[in-house]
């Protein structure tokens, strides 16, 4: 049960990122929370398959700066494919998910750094 809720949250949190990130006009245009969720949702399956393919190809991309900058291009693309998917879900151009993909991961590392100061 705890697995569901973990995941249920993970997502309307996603879906809360999107949200900020469209506010902020950094690439990436959300019409509405709804689609916003459903985007979370699509983002969070397209990683998982990337993931997996990568792991079933042997392909392991390490840490460091070179493996943030690989990591960055695939949340770019993954972002790029979800607008193909999720209506309300605009993506401008692969700078335009590169843009939204940083500002997405610094939201996600502020959240972590104050919920671990509680």
């Amino acid at each position: 049960m705890s697995l569901i809720i973990s995941v249920i949250v993970g997502a309307i949190l996603l879906g809360l990122v999107l949200m900020v990130v469209s506010r902020l006009k950094l690439g990436l245009e959300v019409s509405g929370f709804g689609p916003a969720f459903i985007a979370a949702i699509v983002i969070a399956v397209i990683s998982g398959v990337v993931i997996w393919l990568l792991g079933l190809l042997g392909i392991s991309i390490g840490g460091g700066f070179i493996g943030a900058l690989v990591w960055l291009v695939i949340s770019a693309v993954v972002l790029m494919f979800a607008d193909r998917f999720v209506k309300g879900l605009v993506v401008k151009g692969f700078t335009g998910a590169l843009v939204a993909a940083i500002a997405i991961a610094v939201l996600y590392w502020l959240i972590n750094w104050v919920v671990a100061l509680l």
